[in-house]
């Protein structure tokens, strides 16, 4: 989301518009032409900080009478909303208990969805799945029309394929691993979200004369501490590596000999198509927004839904012997080409362009 934020934010500015970034936190260089506002806020809970900052950021923008307010979080008074989070009432409802539902933290956000997607609202919506579309009609009677599908966005230059074996020698000398070494590749934060524990499981299930020389490695920000100790409890210290983020995803996505998405909950799965443009073969839940890609490029295995460990990790292991992987790894890459063709990174701000004139014109 924050690599879109400022791709938009920079493809404005071409465009000739002033353009103002509101934050809490800004981490790296500040982009050239444009305004960051930090305003850091302090409070007991983060929900109390969130307000505070909203709060502030209103005031500046209604003193400057800025045209036109796209917003990356949910709050009330957007021209317009990135839409990149699941449907917080529908989990709320269908994966928390009565009693989380009462919590005043939980009431603060379902509050700033309804002030997004209530039919009385006026806010538009820019969405990079439809996935959740439903869920936010059958809350909220969102209108059809003020949805505005955004397709998927790869960035060309990040995403140059290298030499393979080079990158499969990067990938193994980074992390200590033996040249023969079968690796899957775990990235994105929020290891629990993100499904590691099921990787880990199906990881445990293989055969040991596999999983002797079979590594998992996640990578993103996130506690490791959970997994960390599931792993060891499992007798995995040597198969499991967890890491920080880093810069290198492309290039650890292109020397992995598996990428996989296992997720529980995800709107889209950005990572999905990145692993195809890296020409990953990817193993990857079917609750994931951007599953279907996969299905439809026939880029690897989609673990339907309802879960099932037992079938994960007979597709886990699949996904090591199938002498498809060549040809997935190739219908990936095929696939990709035609999404990056479909968003060349202006998606995004040529829909924001058409609303603020419209606007201005009502």
């Amino acid at each position: 989301m924050q690599r879109d934020m400022l791709r938009t934010a920079n493809e404005l500015v071409k465009r000739g518009h002033q353009v103002e970034i509101f934050t809490m936190l800004w981490d790296g260089d500040f982009p050239q032409g444009i305004q960051v506002h930090v305003l850091p806020q302090k409070g007991l809970f983060n929900y109390y900080r969130y307000q505070k900052f909203i709060d502030v950021v209103f005031a500046q923008v209604n003193e400057q009478h800025i045209d036109y307010v796209f917003g990356y979080n949910r709050m009330a008074g957007l021209d317009a909303h990135f839409a990149a989070d699941p449907c917080f009432i529908e989990r709320a409802h269908k994966q928390r208990s009565f009693l989380y539902r009462l919590l005043p933290r939980t009431k603060w956000f379902a509050a700033c969805e309804k002030a997004i997607f209530s039919h009385e609202s006026k806010t538009e919506i820019l969405a990079v799945s439809l996935t959740e579309k439903q869920n936010f009609q059958k809350w909220y009677g969102t209108q059809d029309e003020r949805f505005h599908y955004i397709p998927p966005f790869l960035s060309p230059e990040r995403f140059v394929l290298q030499d393979k074996q080079a990158m499969r020698a990067h990938l193994r000398q980074v992390f200590g691993f033996a040249e023969n070494d079968f690796v899957y590749l775990l990235t994105g934060s929020g290891f629990a979200m993100k499904g590691l524990d099921r990787a880990i499981l199906a990881i445990a299930a293989l055969p040991e004369n596999l999983r002797v020389n079979t590594r998992l490695v996640a990578v993103g920000q996130d506690n490791p501490k959970n997994f960390s100790q599931m792993a060891k409890k499992l007798g995995l210290e040597k198969n499991v590596v967890i890491s920080k983020g880093r810069p290198d995803i492309p290039q650890l996505m292109q020397g992995a000999d598996v990428c996989i998405h296992p997720a529980y909950r995800e709107n889209t799965g950005l990572v999905i198509l990145e692993a195809m443009a890296c020409g990953a073969p990817i193993l990857v839940t079917e609750s994931c927004g951007y599953a279907h890609h996969v299905a439809d490029a026939k880029a690897g295995i989609v673990s339907e839904m309802p879960f099932n460990q037992e079938r994960f990790n007979e597709q886990f292991l699949a996904m090591m012997q199938s002498g498809q992987k060549a040809q997935w790894s190739a219908n990936g890459l095929k696939y990709v080409k035609a999404i990056m063709q479909a968003n060349d990174g202006s998606a995004e701000a040529n829909i924001l362009i058409d609303l603020a004139q419209k606007k201005l014109q009502s």
